[in-house]
Formats: structure tokens, sequence, C-alpha cells
């Protein structure tokens, strides 16, 4: 976890002034991906919003490094949701997600998950699911979760801001996808919004690019929320 950072109000519109609480996730290396950007990036991006401010209203409360883990990881990121979730009537969380896709070459917000668990190869914990749902209560492995979050708003908001950026439809089968469809459930009963964006790796886009994607990122979150 990292230190929060200083927040002030921010007026949202019509139900008066609001607050805007991240919480951000990163992973660990995995199977072909030695070092993955988005630990790097969780784990500077406190220092790098304190040096280069946060919108009025937005606060980064926490920054998590997961391990690259399906099912053997959860417990954690239980954790994590019942310990950082704790809100005030004014105050919106939002749970922003980081990926890496290694084959990509720009970024991607994913529009939603699906409750299917499919690995390519073997999770950082041996876990290897084939066409598993991932909430069994949930239905088929076919149901979908999406994002309460305005995709298509960020996306005009960070292609503003000059960022080579896309929608997804689909975040694999993989951890990503594992992550992203328990917090947007989870996000769903605790009335939090949950988003989750794939990043190249750092020969395809440079970290500093990439730590101005996510810090512009939180703007572009809070000002379409």
């Amino acid at each position: 976890m990292g230190n929060c950072i200083p927040v002030c109000k921010v007026n949202m519109g019509s139900e008066g002034p609001k607050n805007v609480t991240f919480h951000v996730t990163g992973f660990k290396k995995f199977q072909g991906v030695a070092e993955n950007p988005t630990e790097t990036i969780v784990n500077n991006l406190n220092e790098y919003v304190s040096k280069n401010s946060l919108p009025a209203g937005v606060k980064l409360a926490s920054c998590t490094v997961l391990e690259t883990a399906g099912e053997g990881a959860r417990p954690a990121l239980n954790q994590l949701f019942e310990t950082a979730a704790s809100n005030s009537d004014n105050e919106l969380v939002v749970w922003l997600h980081i990926g890496v896709n290694s084959g990509a070459q720009k970024f991607a917000i994913e529009r939603q998950a699906f409750n299917e668990a499919t690995f390519r190869c073997c999770d950082e914990l041996g876990w290897q699911p084939q066409q598993v749902p991932i909430v069994p209560d949930d239905g088929e492995t076919s149901k979908t979760r999406q994002t309460r979050c305005s995709v298509e708003s960020i996306l005009d908001f960070m292609k503003k801001k000059g960022f080579n950026v896309m929608i997804s439809d689909d975040a694999g089968r993989f951890v990503c996808n594992y992550v992203y469809y328990h917090s947007l459930r989870f996000a769903e009963e605790r009335g939090h919004k949950s988003l989750f964006v794939h990043v190249p790796l750092f020969s395809k886009i440079d970290e500093e690019t990439q730590m101005r994607f996510i810090s512009s990122l939180f703007e572009a979150i809070a000002a379409t929320c």
C-alpha cells in the first residue's frame, strides 16, 4: 500500500462535492514476461503523482502489486477489497487494475470481463484451469460483467491527451480477466466502479509515457464518472 495523496473536493454536478478515491493494482512477473511493466508503474505511482499532482477531488489511496495468479491468490485479493473498500456518502471508490499485453502496440481500455478461466499456461502458483466458471453461482462461462465507467468518454478524453489508446471487449481468459471479473462483481455489490486497462511493454511505449497515461486516466475517470 502506498501513502495517501491529499484530497480536495471537486464539484461533480447536481449531487454536490464528491471525492474520487482510487485503488490501483498491477501484477508481478509471469511466464513469458520476466519484467512486468505494471509492477514498475504501480510501485512508482505514489511518487509520480506526488510530484505531478492529481486533479482536485482525486485521491490515490492504495497501490498494490498482485501475484499473477488466480484461485491461489484470491484470498489476498478479497482481503484487499475488504480492507480498502470503505467509502462515505461523498466519496466514489474506483478500482483501477493494470495488466500487460506483451503483444500490444497501444493502450487498451477493457469494457468487460467473462466468467471464464481458461489459462493458456500455469499461473505463478501452478494453476491452469480450462473452461472453468470464475464464479459458479453466476452461471455459464459466457456470462459477462461490464464496467460502469463510460469507456467511450474515457477513450475520447485520453485520445485528446494524445495517447494511442483503444477500447477492447475481450481481456482474454488469463489472470487479468480473472481479477477483473471479481473486481466488477465486488464493485457492483458495493456501489463502486472498476476498470481494467492493458498496457504494452516498455519497449513499445516508454515508462514515462505510461506513467503519464495512468495519471491522465485518473483525471479521465473522475471527469466522466
